[in-house]
């Protein structure tokens, strides 16, 4: 008789039916050489659960109910249900280690891709959310109906405190709400954040009183936790009503906190995903973008940036308009991705930057409509009469997008418009 070693064949059951409160996630997977799809699958949800890799001599009965199951396989897709008793409440870390931890390194997989998660009501409720949403911080900067616009100074890092903040208030001039540090701007020698941020508060206050309209900045305060915490203190002190966190890179335990701690403040979260291109690129291995920006807004950003289709970046028009429904609507109904229903979690703000300038507005606001922050930096600090100008272009494009008038036609009357069509035409980055 041969002696069993493994149980994984004990975490797939396709007769189960997943309970109200399961979380379900969705995976792409390639079983390694010599393996099943059920032994794959199996070992997926066992370590990710309840598991280990051999038979155990005692086993609690509790086991039993707790362990995930795969119960769906669609070609290289299975679903896997997780009893809600595996996960802590309002606990995100602890959520990832389980759903995207050791699985993503066992031998027995060639490729595995977390697609998706379904979360039940009672899990979504121990978390928060964005505090402001997208109906406040279209309240915050006193705009009704268009895309929030604004811009980083390029080159992205290089310029003095001093300097930044001029590129800021032309920034502003041309008629822009924020202004943007880049993900690897936070406090350098050369420009120091409490030299940057006090510039830019007296040139944003001569800006509004000179426009009459509420301009802003995404200041980056990426760093330490507590150290966050402390600048974020400042923008509030400053009057500042943003702050900026390379949501990625400082990781989901901190960003909790902060939303708490911004929260209090009264600061907004804009969060710039670098970094996560080195788990969602890959088609068939890591974690989906849409994956990422589900669980920012769970925890409780503002915004996020969400990929243009049409830009420098990558991420295709499909891809880009799914991340933004994740992001703003109430409801998911099933398709490619698994459903949710959102409960009272407020909407985000879907941002897309990387390679834009006035030609390519059309073409974005078609696939984001106009709940979204349009992030156009070198597009117009590289227009022929400089940065203020360019700001204007982009705003008239804006204005003839949302007016259903062709641009070549809007540009006849509008010379910053028809300057940058002149250099830029329609032409998409690479």
């Amino acid at each position: 008789m041969t002696k069993k070693i493994d149980w994984y064949d004990e975490f797939v059951d396709l007769n189960y039916t997943p309970a109200k409160d399961d979380l379900i996630c969705l995976y792409y997977f390639e079983p390694a050489k010599g393996i099943t799809e059920k032994e794959a699958a199996g070992r997926i949800a066992s370590e990710s659960s309840a598991g280990t890799w051999t038979t155990l001599y005692n086993l609690p009965e509790r086991v039993e109910k707790i362990k995930a199951r795969a119960f769906e396989f669609n070609g290289k897709y299975v679903k896997i249900a997780y009893p809600t008793e595996l996960w802590e409440p309002g606990n995100a870390p602890q959520l990832l280690s389980g759903i995207a931890g050791n699985i993503f390194g066992m031998k027995a997989l060639k490729n595995l891709r977390l697609m998706d998660v379904s979360l039940p009501q009672g899990y979504i409720r121990s978390f928060k959310g964005p505090c402001h949403g997208i109906a406040g911080i279209r309240s915050l900067l006193k705009i009704k109906e268009r895309p929030i616009t604004g811009a980083v100074p390029k080159p992205k890092i290089g310029f003095s405190a001093a300097e930044h903040a001029d590129v800021a208030y032309e920034t502003w001039m041309g008629g822009f709400d924020l202004v943007k540090d880049d993900e690897n701007l936070t406090s350098t020698s050369f420009n120091r954040f409490e030299d940057r941020l006090l510039r830019m508060a007296k040139l944003r206050d001569k800006a509004e009183k000179e426009t009459g309209e509420q301009k802003d900045a995404l200041l980056n305060i990426t760093g330490e936790t507590r150290e966050m915490i402390r600048k974020a203190k400042l923008l509030h002190d400053s009057g500042w009503r943003f702050a900026m966190i390379d949501v990625v890179t400082c990781g989901t335990a901190s960003v909790q906190t902060m939303r708490d701690e911004c929260s209090d403040l009264g600061l907004a979260i804009h969060a710039h995903r670098a970094m996560h291109a080195t788990f969602d690129r890959n088609p068939k291995h890591g974690l989906t973008m849409y994956f990422l920006a589900k669980l920012m807004r769970l925890i409780g950003v503002d915004e996020i940036h969400s990929g243009t289709a049409i830009g420098k970046l990558v991420g295709s028009k499909k891809e880009v308009a799914g991340i933004a429904s994740v992001l703003r609507d109430s409801k998911i109904k099933p398709g490619d991705m698994l459903s949710q229903d959102w409960g009272k979690i407020k909407p985000a703000l879907p941002v897309s930057s990387g390679g834009l300038h006035p030609g390519l507005i059309p073409s974005v606001m078609k696939i984001l409509g106009n709940d979204c922050t349009l992030l156009v930096s070198g597009g117009i600090h590289g227009h022929p009469e400089g940065t203020r100008a360019g700001a204007k272009a982009v705003m008239q494009a804006i204005e003839a997008t949302m007016e259903d008038i062709d641009l070549d036609e809007y540009a006849k009357k509008n010379r910053e418009l028809k300057q940058a069509l002149g250099k830029w035409e329609y032409h998409r980055p690479k």
